[in-house]
């Protein structure tokens, strides 16, 4: 993968104004990386279940086809990976008839992979890839991991926008039906004015019928002033009600994205303890405890150190996004570079922004690129365990003090973990071994 073709898809997917450019700068993307692979997006209706729209890219246009397929249709494994989300699943059985099923353009021998994307915890499309079969070489699908991460933000973006605009249509409708009530009452009112004063011009022969009239006009004026009294009070209500609206939906949408962000640190927490029960292969633990803090807290560049044998020293355990040179089980003596320092002073760094990065000599360090990042100590009951650095966050851009807080939660889990497993030592004899 090019060094900017994340950072320009990103671009390009934060200037998108609709489904159909994000899913063009996808696919451009995707072109970069390998010309024979091709990325459509399937529209999924939670509420019955269905695949109801088919979109994909010809000559930088986005081609919408209707569906009616049900994803019970997908062969199992492919739907489990579907279901859960955040990753690609093969479809291993036929590849080219289940994309005929899906109006997919796929030749024999081509190869047919499926992501389902969430939105509030809801499955509401489905990312496929499609690309030739190959016998040696990486796959587009891990190639291309991280762009379809992106554009899942993004259809994340449009999915709220289209939920804010939803709920000002139905404002905008009661608003409507309330003012034309209101409307119609007063042109009511209007004609029973002009009745009673039609009524009393006429000639008054009788002073009983005069006094009974005069008697009629008081009550309406009265039912008048009432009503006029009860529209103010009810154009008043309504104002009240479209605020509280308004700040009821601000308050659903923060909820939203709390709840957002605990459902998936609870399914990266459900994720590493079934790989820490499961898996016997120290690197892949090690990979999928920084995956914990690193998919978490969104960051693209981030690496783990632990321990070594050698007193005073850390080794680089695993790592995402860093410099071809920078290989895994580089030593790093405890005093020198950011991870060192962390991990003799036993204190977080964070680092929020370009100007408090100036006063930070350390940037030149070859784990850390951005000059906002975290760098964290690993320790349990005294111990050091090791250190965790994350910079080049995907979404919001800046790290905080609420992040730290987060990270030192994970912190713990990680070096739990770790230290139950052996980590250290395991993986270190696995280093020195190859």
């Amino acid at each position: 993968m090019t060094a900017r073709t994340l950072p320009s898809l990103a671009q390009a997917l934060g200037s998108a104004t609709d489904l159909d450019a994000a899913l063009v700068a996808l696919a451009g993307a995707v072109a970069e990386q390998d010309r024979d692979a091709s990325v459509a997006l399937l529209r999924f209706d939670p509420r019955q279940g269905l695949l109801r729209e088919r979109l994909s890219v010809r000559d930088g246009r986005v081609d919408h086809a209707p569906l009616e397929t049900s994803l019970e249709q997908l062969p199992r494994t492919a739907l489990r990976s579907v279901q859960d989300g955040g990753t690609f699943g093969d479809v291993q059985e036929e590849p080219a008839a289940y994309a005929r099923l899906l109006k997919l353009s796929a030749e024999d021998g081509a190869t047919l992979a499926l992501r389902g994307i969430k939105v509030d915890g809801h499955l509401v499309a489905v990312l496929a890839i499609i690309e030739p079969k190959r016998v040696f070489g990486t796959r587009a699908i891990e190639r291309v991991a991280p762009m379809a991460g992106l554009f899942e933000l993004a259809l994340s973006r449009f999915h709220d926008r289209e939920a804010r605009d939803e709920a000002a249509r139905t404002l905008e409708e009661v608003t409507q039906r309330v003012h034309g009530e209101y409307l119609t009452k007063l042109a009511e009112l209007e004609r029973q004015i002009a009745h009673a004063k039609h009524t009393a011009s006429q000639p008054i022969v009788d002073p009983a019928v005069a006094l009974t009239n005069e008697r009629e006009d008081a009550r309406r004026a009265e039912e008048q002033r009432r009503t006029m009294r009860k529209l103010a009070a009810l154009e008043h209500q309504l104002t009240a009600s479209v605020g509280q609206l308004e700040q009821a939906h601000i308050e659903l949408h923060r909820r939203s994205e709390a709840l957002r962000q605990r459902t998936r640190t609870l399914y990266l927490l459900d994720r590493v303890m079934t790989l820490a029960a499961e898996s016997s292969d120290p690197h892949r633990l090690a990979e999928g405890l920084l995956s914990l803090v690193g998919d978490d807290m969104q960051a693209l560049r981030c690496s783990l150190f632990l321990v070594g044998k050698e007193p005073g020293t850390l080794y680089l355990a695993a790592a995402r996004g860093l410099a071809p040179h920078v290989q895994i089980g580089k030593v790093v003596a405890l005093g020198h570079g950011v991870a060192g320092r962390v991990a003799q002073s036993r204190a977080p760094m964070l680092v929020v922004d370009a100007i408090d990065a100036k006063q930070q000599p350390l940037l030149g360090d070859d784990y850390l690129t951005t000059g906002s990042f975290i760098s964290f100590p690993l320790v349990l009951h005294d111990a050091l365990v090791g250190v965790v650095n994350l910079t080049n966050r995907a979404q919001q851009g800046l790290f905080v003090e609420e992040d730290v807080e987060r990270v030192r939660m994970l912190g713990l889990i990680i070096s739990l973990i770790a230290s139950e497993a052996k980590l250290p030592d395991r993986l270190h004899g696995s280093i020195r071994d190859r």
